[in-house]
């Protein structure tokens, strides 16, 4: 759908007011709040945030990944090429998990089975989705190692993941991931755990590969570094919502919300002086069921005050192409408006 209600033909994923609540001792609480984007096909977005902002949640939340506990709701809609996800069937809904769409964890071993070769890990999907035979699958599964640089594939294919390094079990995700040829991947931080130079190697197959097929890359992360080097544009989460959303170019250019701008002075910097001490957002991300009444980044912002903790603000378009969450980024991009102790 497009923000004025309509449904966007022409996207690849929209996402309209997607909110998922878990059941909880103390009652319902609410992880993802509200999220609404869409993303074209062969575009990368980013969504970066602290952890805790519910990056994770709302990535599986997309492909129903949590519904195997009865204590998870979900509302809003979810449409990928024009078919919503939330409402189908369990079983049609294991048909588009990947197939159209799949997904790279950030530890690559927990997600590995640790009794069966890596060969036939990317076969299974292949199986499954495209009734290969096995030896068909087998051929594809060769082919998709070799894809993603994996060296002496003939040998690694009939391996185990723990025989693997940890940057060949991720390419091995990878390929598990791409064997169907998805139109949607959501890499969930893929490269936290790897060295980086094995890092670098890893975002450059990801973005050789969407170049090459074509389909769209959701990359969840809190390294904005890695956002710079891949991203069209950026979503930046906060406790379950989107507080502001930009190109890649404005997000190290001009960013507005006051918790974006602290994530960019919390980057280290290589050049000038070594004395400076590195920024540090005060205090920590709330529990989920310690949610703010206003503003979620109330009980952290210099800025904040007495209408930031009774009012929410909306989700509001400063720019083209470049919308916030913020009662006063006016007043504090001109200037006119100080800093203070952390709302009070």
């Amino acid at each position: 759908m497009s923000r004025s209600g309509q449904k966007d033909r022409t996207a690849l994923l929209d996402v309209r007011g997607l909110t998922t609540r878990f059941a909880t001792e103390r009652g319902p609480v609410t992880a993802v709040d509200g999220i609404s984007f869409a993303m074209e096909p062969g575009e990368i977005i980013g969504i970066v945030g602290e952890s805790g902002c519910g990056k994770s949640v709302m990535s599986q939340s997309i492909i129903r990944l949590l519904d195997y506990t009865d204590h998870v709701s979900y509302e809003g809609e979810v449409w990928l090429s024009g078919e919503e996800l939330l409402r189908l069937s369990p079983s049609r809904m294991r048909k588009v998990r990947g197939n159209r769409v799949s997904m790279v964890f950030q530890d690559p071993l927990t997600s590995l089975d640790p009794l069966y070769p890596i060969g036939d890990q990317i076969a299974e999907s292949l199986r499954q989705h495209r009734r290969l035979s096995r030896k068909e699958a087998q051929a594809r599964a060769l082919e998709l190692l070799r894809m993603t640089g994996i060296p002496s594939p003939e040998q690694r294919i009939k391996e185990y993941p723990h025989q693997l390094s940890g940057g060949m079990q991720q390419r091995v995700m990878i390929a598990i991931a791409l064997a169907c040829e998805p139109q949607l991947l959501i890499a969930d931080e893929p490269t936290t755990a790897l060295d980086v130079t094995i890092q670098a190697q890893i975002l450059e197959l990801i973005v050789e590969l969407n170049r090459r097929l074509g389909m769209g890359v959701l990359f969840i992360t809190h390294d904005l570094g890695v956002v710079s080097e891949i991203c069209t544009s950026v979503k930046v989460m906060y406790l379950g919502q989107i507080v502001e959303e930009m190109t890649t170019a404005r997000l190290f250019a001009n960013p507005l919300h006051p918790y974006t701008q602290g994530l960019i002075r919390s980057i280290p910097r290589l050049d000038g002086d070594r004395r400076r001490k590195l920024h540090v957002i005060e205090g920590t991300v709330p529990s989920l069921a310690d949610r703010p009444e206003g503003c979620k980044f109330v009980t952290r912002c210099p800025y904040a005050d007495a209408k930031c903790r009774s009012e929410e603000p909306p989700l509001e378009t400063a720019e083209e192409g470049h919308r916030l969450k913020c009662w006063y980024y006016r007043e504090i991009r001109s200037g006119a408006r100080e800093a203070t102790q952390y709302g009070e």
